[in-house]
């Protein structure tokens, strides 16, 4: 399609933003990827231009070294486009809640200038769709001064809450490019057994959360023979088409948004695209909502499946950093773990396998110097790996330690032994 008359290139409309500005970036498969290399090209002519961002992909040409004193970033979750950035100095992070990012916003504690966002064509009445990425996106649009699109007839039209008419943009540029696409490889036997430990937890009617990856996927897989089992989480990816398909999520006895898939952001194939567009069975929601403990702890059964990357012998939980190596982020983990947590029959779990691609133990005496916490020992439950299920809900340290030293890798089972006897004096 050939440009229409009130559409402009990326480069005339990112003349809109100047030095000092603050930014929003769309982030996910939302990503304006244009946008981005356009306000990037313009480097030498800005400074002290702040870009903020949740996850975003593609390059991040703004965080080069070239442009430091032009751009800086202040992201709120940490991707591997902008991770060596970040670990040298030339980025920054917020750590912060999921469900706490658009109250930057809307409180003015980080008020934006503009917001680059991707997003339909307009409908008959004028409005667009926020597409696949509502989150903290809607926040973004509904407070920044200035508004720039990017729009494409490739975004899945959402059913929802993203919605934004097409005269509130400033400056709309036409693109039709494909989403970024995730695809996972197929399930390792880790993977597998991790899925039938952590599928044994989720009961009939359950409401699930659940991220991106080979465990979710895993255990997504072995739940064809559940009922009536719902969805509200904070992303979800292809893994719950062929459990919808089948009859299997219904979202049944949900208690929220009854009969609804509930999500904020969703990542993954072009198939997954394919089922967010027009489905009235999928609703998009801000992260406020979908991540609002008083609001999952509505839904019975809410059975919440994240990952770390460690878990000490008391039970906490890294799972954004590697020492003092910032990997991701905080992200929603303790927003959903809380909500399960205080959900009635609700299940916090963390599945994770039990040694890195190096043969190192994710179950570990102590944290790495400098690691951050993201879920605490008094919030977790059940701790996952191939070789067990560990319940540390109401056990002291010492049972704790014994409890999680049982799921470890057999290698490191007797110095996790040792360690724990000169930490606790008995195990």
């Amino acid at each position: 399609m050939s440009l229409q008359p009130d559409y402009t290139t990326p480069e005339e409309a990112v003349k809109l933003i100047k030095s000092g500005d603050r930014v929003f970036v769309h982030g996910a498969a939302m990503t304006p990827l244009r946008l981005v290399n356009a306000i990037s090209a313009r480097g030498p002519e800005l400074r002290e231009v702040e870009f903020i961002h949740m996850h975003t992909e593609g390059p991040a040409p703004y965080t080069y070294p070239e442009h430091t004193g032009s751009f800086k970033t202040n992201a709120c979750f940490v991707g591997g486009n902008i991770r060596q950035a970040l670990n040298e100095g030339t980025a920054d992070y917020i750590p912060i809640f999921l469900s706490e990012i658009s109250l930057l916003f809307r409180r003015n504690i980080l008020p934006l200038d503009v917001a680059m966002v991707q997003v339909t064509p307009p409908d008959a009445h004028g409005f667009c769709s926020l597409g696949a990425s509502v989150d903290v996106a809607l926040s973004a649009v509904e407070t920044a001064k200035i508004l720039i699109a990017e729009v494409n007839p490739r975004v899945p039209r959402s059913h929802g809450d993203g919605v934004v008419h097409i005269s509130k943009f400033h400056a709309k540029v036409w693109v039709d490019e494909p989403l970024p696409e995730h695809t996972n490889k197929p399930a390792g036997e880790v993977e597998t057994q991790i899925g039938q430990l952590v599928a044994s937890l989720v009961e009939d009617g359950a409401t699930l959360q659940m991220g991106i990856g080979g465990i979710p996927d895993a255990v997504l897989a072995q739940l064809t023979n559940h009922k009536d089992l719902g969805i509200h989480t904070e992303m979800f990816s292809d893994g719950i088409i062929p459990l919808v398909e089948k009859g299997i999520i219904t979202g049944a006895r949900k208690k929220v948004l009854k009969h609804k898939i509930v999500s904020c952001f969703v990542n993954g194939s072009q198939r997954v695209f394919d089922f967010l567009h027009d489905n009235p069975a999928v609703v998009m929601k801000e992260t406020v909502f979908t991540n609002d403990t008083s609001i999952i702890r509505q839904n019975p059964k809410t059975t919440a499946i994240n990952s770390a990357i460690e878990v000490d012998l008391t039970g906490q939980v890294c799972a954004d950093s590697i020492g003092t190596y910032q990997f991701s982020g905080v992200g929603g983990q303790m927003d959903f773990m809380r909500g399960a947590a205080l959900s009635e029959g609700g299940k916090p779990i963390i599945a994770l396998p039990s040694i890195t691609n190096k043969g190192e133990s994710k179950i570990v005496n102590m944290l790495k110097p400098g690691a951050s916490v993201t879920t605490t020992r008094a919030h977790v439950r059940y701790i996952v790996t191939e070789f067990g299920i560990a319940d540390l809900y109401g056990k002291n340290l010492r049972q704790r330690a014994k409890e999680l030293i049982r799921i470890a890798h057999p290698s490191h089972q007797a110095e996790l032994e040792r360690l724990a006897f000169e930490r606790f004096k008995v195990l």
